[in-house]
């Protein structure tokens, strides 16, 4: 069920034997992300749950999810970029589907991220999946 971008991260991983490449690999993803406007850091799209500054902005075009993210911390940006390959452009409908916890373990970010991060990252796949749901 997984989208194209997210399949070619899981192929890239694939290539890394090391967890630290990995890690630099999502860093970098992060620092890819374009920035998001400081008017859309508000309250509202803050998610809390996570130990970084996080937010993330639902934009609904027609039946289409996407949403854009930012943080203060640069592995958070990257698992935003990791969470935007797997669900933006995504039918509405199709979100809540998403079996975002055994994605992810197919990149093994389960067995290398403190809980404080593990946490975060259910706290953004909770608001990616309530903000489509409320779009629907």
């Amino acid at each position: 069920m997984a989208s194209p971008a997210f399949e070619e991260i899981v192929e890239d991983f694939a290539f890394l034997d090391e967890w630290e490449d990995r890690y630099a690999m999502v860093i970098d993803m992060g620092k890819a992300l374009p920035p998001m406007e400081d008017a859309l850091k508000v309250p509202s799209t803050k998610v809390e749950g996570c130990a970084s500054q996080v937010w993330l902005h639902p934009e609904i075009n027609g039946n289409t999810y996407r949403f854009h993210g930012d943080s203060d911390a640069m592995i958070v940006k990257g698992l935003i970029a990791v969470l935007a390959a797997l669900y933006n452009d995504l039918p509405v409908s199709e979100v809540g589907k998403v079996d975002a916890p055994a994605e992810l373990a197919r990149l093994g970010l389960n067995e290398h991220l403190s809980s404080q991060r593990s946490n975060g990252l259910r706290a953004m796949v909770k608001r990616i999946r309530m903000q489509a749901a409320e779009a629907a």
